[in-house]
């Protein structure tokens, strides 16, 4: 019998490694788990035209978008692990989501790692008729007119980051929930909600043509491409730092030479001066070399989990 499951296992082995020559052979399916327009989907497009010319296959957006992105990544757990179906996860998808809804799928170890994209921190934005105009002003805003401010929810993350900024300044505004930064993006330009906590990507181009307000950003130092927008810290709420992330990821499952080759494609990407300039006027902070490998991703969402998962239950905070 031991005989008999070591030859299996060898056939197995065999025969994924012959799939792996040939990968791929197909056109392979990006899951992006949310509505076309917001920041993941902008990446995710950049990222799988420059894939493709190192791959030799198409790669296809399938924008999957419900519960803050759960859905669309629950397909990716649930595929075969062949290197056909992947899916662009981020700080919300793979690290808040775990901590704030009952997933039916574990996030490390239902899924291989692929590569880590970029890292940035998140914005703090209103509509442009909001009275304030810097992050002190908004929390003496926001304390005199208790229950009367709304934020747009289009992610775990952003609703994380909403309430713990309402912990620890002593605020409170009620939570409007959206399928996708598109969609939130467009009610905050007409006036529709007050505020946003998202990734500069989705941002920058509305409060680069005064369409909103910024009010500050939640990592250490000033976005390089936007100089001009204070850190959290600078306004007082240094306790709000926050670095968000993008990373490919696979099955569980999916064979080590195709999840080498996805990484090669996407550390090519990366190098691209063309991708490097788009990610950086979308505020984006593309990692260096040894930071893209799958090894580096896989440690950073769990210590991203172990850092965040805690605060986020102490604080109470669930999913809509």
């Amino acid at each position: 019998m031991r005989a008999l499951l070591i030859a299996c296992l060898a056939i197995l082995a065999s025969i994924g490694a012959a799939a792996a020559q040939t990968y791929p052979s197909r056109s392979i399916t990006l899951i992006v788990p949310f509505p076309p327009g917001g920041s993941t989907d902008v990446l995710a497009r950049i990222m799988a035209e420059r894939m493709r010319a190192t791959l030799g296959q198409p790669i296809v957006i399938e924008n999957v978008g419900a519960a803050q992105g759960s859905v669309g990544v629950g397909r990716v757990a649930r595929a075969a692990p062949d290197g056909y179906t992947i899916d662009i996860g981020q700080w919300d998808t793979h690290v808040v989501n775990g901590a704030i809804f009952p997933l039916q799928y574990d996030l490390v170890k239902d899924f291989e790692p692929i590569g880590l994209l970029s890292k940035n921190p998140l914005m703090i934005i209103g509509r442009k008729t909001l009275p304030p105009d810097d992050l002190p002003g908004l929390i003496v805003w926001l304390k005199a007119n208790p229950d009367k401010a709304t934020q747009g929810n289009p992610t775990a993350g952003g609703h994380v980051a909403g309430a713990y900024f309402q912990k620890e300044t002593g605020t409170h505004f009620t939570f409007v929930p959206y399928r996708g930064a598109g969609p939130a993006m467009q009610d905050l330009v007409s006036g529709q909600i007050d505020l946003l906590i998202v990734q500069p990507a989705v941002a920058l181009p509305q409060v680069s043509s005064g369409a909103i307000k910024a009010f500050a950003a939640t990592g250490k130092t000033r976005l390089a491409v936007a100089p001009e927008i204070p850190t959290v810290a600078e306004g007082g709420l240094p306790s709000l730092e926050i670095m968000g992330w993008y990373g490919l990821f696979a099955p569980k499952g999916t064979p080590k030479e195709i999840i080498a080759k996805l990484n090669g494609a996407v550390t090519e990407a990366l190098a691209d001066p063309g991708v490097r300039r788009r990610f950086a006027e979308l505020g984006q902070e593309i990692p260096e070399r040894p930071q893209q490998g799958p090894e580096a991703l896989g440690a950073l969402q769990r210590t991203e989990i172990e850092k965040w998962w805690p605060i986020i239950k102490a604080a109470n905070i669930r999913g809509e």
